[in-house]
């Protein structure tokens, strides 16, 4: 039960390791396309239908004629990653070993649904993912693996498959040998929970220290992408690194797109402008001079 590429990796694992995949559950197909107007399947539908597995997308699970289809699979287990569906109490019971959920964060912290963007938000050192026994509660069920990794400068996008590799990892060695693995009740504290992200946090902020504008750039790569405006055009701004300058902030200190946040300054290296390719800071500026005392 998966959605986005984070669970694609995690649907592929299963097969490999010999696991007989009674069904695939994804969220229904949504427009999309050049034109966002034909219905495009999600990445773990395209996959488990490449692998010749069934697919089921329905638009909830509360009514009873879904809970009885899904409990007529006799499952053994639910594997779920990214899902984006609540699993009512009837979908928890319905496979003898329940459902297992692969989650990207260090539970308790990051409960919900962007624990990967809002580890980054927040700076922490490091992250991970766990394996975790699924009950009625929001992320609250009791842990069976974990495994960490360090944040490290990285984007959204890498950080989010290198998890999906790791959880991929985990759920076949938890699956091998379930009864060997305790389920560890998460403790109750250091619970935080990780709001689904708004596109109006991906606007960034130079009242904000430098460090912070730049894991906003990394936390909102690829998707939806910080930005800034310049003349009135929003300009996405892919990667970017911290400096020592300082000045009012928001205020463009050179030649080459430095930018003065509230402590230090960043400098945009990678950029995209509207409908256009991803280019270099410097190629943008030569077709596109901003020019220094420039208020952003």
């Amino acid at each position: 039960m998966g959605t986005p590429d984070f669970a694609v990796p995690v649907l592929s694992a299963l097969a490999d390791a010999g696991h007989a995949l009674v069904a695939a559950y994804t969220q229904p197909p949504r427009p999309g396309g050049r034109r966002g107007r034909e219905l495009v399947p999600s990445p773990v539908q395209r996959q488990a239908e490449a692998m010749g597995v069934e697919v089921r997308s329905p638009v909830s699970l509360r009514g009873a004629e879904q809970q009885a289809a899904f409990a007529s699979l006799r499952a053994d287990v639910a594997v779920v990653a990214a899902y984006g569906l609540i699993l009512p109490r009837p979908i928890l019971a319905a496979p003898r070993h329940g459902c297992l959920n692969v989650h990207a964060s260090l539970l308790p912290r990051w409960r919900g649904a962007a624990p990967i963007q809002r580890a980054m938000l927040a700076g922490d050192a490091e992250t991970g993912v766990g394996i975790m026994q699924m009950e009625a509660g929001l992320d609250t069920g009791p842990v069976l693996m974990e495994g960490r990794v360090s944040v490290d400068g990285k984007t959204a996008g890498e950080l989010t498959s290198e998890l999906a590799q790791l959880g991929a990892r985990l759920m076949v060695d938890t699956l091998a040998d379930l009864a060997g693995h305790v389920a560890t009740p998460q403790p109750d504290e250091g619970v935080t929970y990780a709001a689904k992200i708004d596109k109006a946090e991906a606007r960034l902020d130079f009242a904000q220290p430098a460090a912070v504008v730049e894991r906003q750039v990394r936390a909102f790569n690829p998707a939806p992408g910080a930005w800034l405006e310049i003349g009135g055009e929003r300009i996405k701004v892919l990667a970017a690194e911290v400096l020592d300058d300082s000045g009012p902030a928001g205020i463009v200190l050179d030649d080459r797109l430095t930018i003065a946040c509230a402590q230090g300054a960043i400098r945009p290296t990678t950029v995209q402008r509207a409908g256009r390719g991803v280019t270099t800071a410097a190629e943008l500026l030569r077709g596109f001079p901003v020019a220094p005392g420039t208020q952003l």
